[in-house]
């Protein structure tokens, strides 16, 4: 018994330990295995689950199917028409070609990123700053197809671009700021304008039915009556007998 347990033997038992170890490799459900054999890359990525990659003939890269949230850091931008701006954004992208990702290109990740801020100048510094508020959306759209579209040689799908944060020089905030003000100075004054240009219509049609001596009469006689329910004291309300006359239909 104490021959099969020589140094042979417990050499043979950690060497089996320690191929197994480098054999048997593991992945999850959202990462694939880009095996090297003998410097040549198999035509299938291996994943998810129990791999067997045959150490030191393989080699294995783990490449993540998962979305990647990338930030772009500040960019310093001049616009079409001349202003100066810092504008950050983010970027969604993931692998769809775990094998691309590794054999295309060094580093996906980085490549990506660096792809991402040089589209985010080179679009955004096209356009005027007006577009760049106000048409944020159709921007971020403009983007993730750009980057998309380079980035496709390199197995990654870009899903998504927005533009977070844009900042303004504060000479330009203040000029925006007296805009806005007078932009809502224009519109009160329109409005005001609207309403007075509606009450002098309706006046002018009060004064053509009011023309209309019966129509007159009736005022008076209104008038009369609310004056009367109003106070307890005796009023003179002088009505000429002619207007009478018109009411009942008397002969004059």
């Amino acid at each position: 018994m104490m021959q099969f347990l020589g140094p042979g033997f417990i050499f043979a038992i950690f060497l089996g330990v320690f191929l197994l170890s480098r054999w048997i490799r593991v992945l999850a459900e959202y990462d694939r295995g880009v095996v090297f054999r003998l410097g040549r890359v198999l035509k299938e990525p291996k994943g998810p689950g129990l791999v067997f990659v045959f150490w030191p003939i393989d080699r294995l890269v783990k490449v993540g199917l998962r979305t990647v949230v990338h930030d772009i850091p500040p960019q310093d931008i001049i616009t079409r028409d001349n202003v100066s701006v810092k504008v950050n954004a983010v970027v969604y992208f993931r692998v769809m070609s775990p094998i691309k990702a590794i054999v295309e290109v060094e580093n996906y990740i980085y490549a990506t990123s660096q792809l991402a801020q040089t589209t985010l100048r080179s679009v955004l510094g096209e356009v005027e700053m007006d577009d760049l508020l106000t048409k944020r959306e159709q921007l971020n759209i403009r983007l993730q197809e750009i980057i998309d579209q380079h980035s496709d040689p390199w197995g990654v799908k870009v899903s998504m671009v927005e533009v977070k944060h844009v900042d303004l020089p504060p000479d330009m905030q203040r000029a925006m700021a007296k805009q806005a003000e007078a932009e809502r100075e224009k519109r009160a004054k329109i409005i005001h304008a609207e309403g007075e240009f509606v009450a002098s219509q309706k006046l002018a049609d009060a004064a053509e039915i009011m023309s209309n001596p019966v129509t007159l009469q009736l005022r008076y006689l209104q008038t009369l009556t609310e004056i009367s329910t109003e106070n307890a004291s005796t009023i003179v309300f002088p009505v000429p007998i002619n207007m009478f006359r018109k009411v009942f239909g008397a002969d004059e």
